[in-house]
């Protein structure tokens, strides 16, 4: 019986120690690179608020900008979500549109 609760006491002595060491390949691991918007991840909201993404929005989809609807109800949903409900927001649109975010420098 000794024996069993000196092993165990040596077990969770050894376990208890584990957390304390890092693990190597976190130390080297590179850190999150900020992203860039996106026409099917970014919301509407967050595009809407930010001016150069808003003067994107404004010059390619103009009637889209100008649609009430997409300025309030669309704020959390994205481009590609409310393609369905907007003729102007084509593939090739939205591609062009991609492209212009990529040029927005990176937001953290």
């Amino acid at each position: 019986m000794r024996k069993t609760l000196t092993t165990l006491a040596m077990a969770a002595l050894t376990l208890g120690a584990l957390p304390l060491s890092t693990p190597a390949f976190s130390q080297n691991a590179p850190a999150a690179q900020p992203a860039h918007y996106s026409v099917d991840k970014t919301l509407i909201g967050k595009l809407i608020d930010d001016p150069a993404a808003a003067a994107i929005l404004k010059k390619l989809v103009p009637t889209v900008w100008g649609n009430e609807m997409f300025q309030s109800m669309g704020r959390d949903q994205t481009l590609k979500g409310v393609q369905q409900y907007e003729q102007d927001l084509t593939d090739a649109k939205l591609a062009e549109i991609q492209a212009e975010f990529d040029k927005i420098p990176a937001k953290g």
